[in-house]
């Protein structure tokens, strides 16, 4: 088993390169992953450490690729009391609802009892046109709440 689970939402495949990247620089410190660009929810092991990596889609909604598992956690419930996480949205600020599926996954999961590692970071590819970049500084914090 991996030490940390990507799970990723992406239209236009931003979110996975951001993921890609940072399991990169999560092997350089020892850290093993695994990357799931919108997995199922029988794909996840309900425990251990994932980290979200979503774009927003439309009018603040998920990509279609990460619907599926959000709408299979909202249905069948399951406890992740077991899961601490981690959660990166990517976004455009010039949106009303700005980083809005990265804020929706967030909550669910909390409302399933998963408990979110630091604070959320949203970035706003109008600021930052290479994601990577602020996710590695905000990785460097993150790794160190482990």
């Amino acid at each position: 088993m991996a030490d940390i689970t990507f799970i990723t939402g992406s239209t236009l495949g931003s979110a996975e390169y951001v993921a890609e990247h940072l399991a990169e620089k999560l092997e350089e410190v020892g850290k093993s992953s695994e990357l799931l660009h919108g997995p199922a929810l029988d794909e996840l092991t309900l425990s251990g450490i994932w980290l979200v990596v979503t774009s927003t889609h439309g009018a603040g909604d998920l990509p279609d690729n990460l619907q599926v598992l959000f709408d299979e956690i909202t249905e069948r419930q399951p406890d992740l009391s077991a899961v601490r996480y981690g959660a990166i949205g990517i976004g455009n600020r010039e949106y009303d609802l700005f980083c809005g599926a990265i804020k929706q996954f967030d909550a669910l999961l909390q409302n399933r009892g998963a408990q979110r590692i630091a604070d959320r970071l949203e970035i706003d590819m109008l600021e930052h046109e290479i994601p990577e970049d602020p996710a590695e500084v905000w990785l460097e914090s993150w790794i160190e709440q482990l």
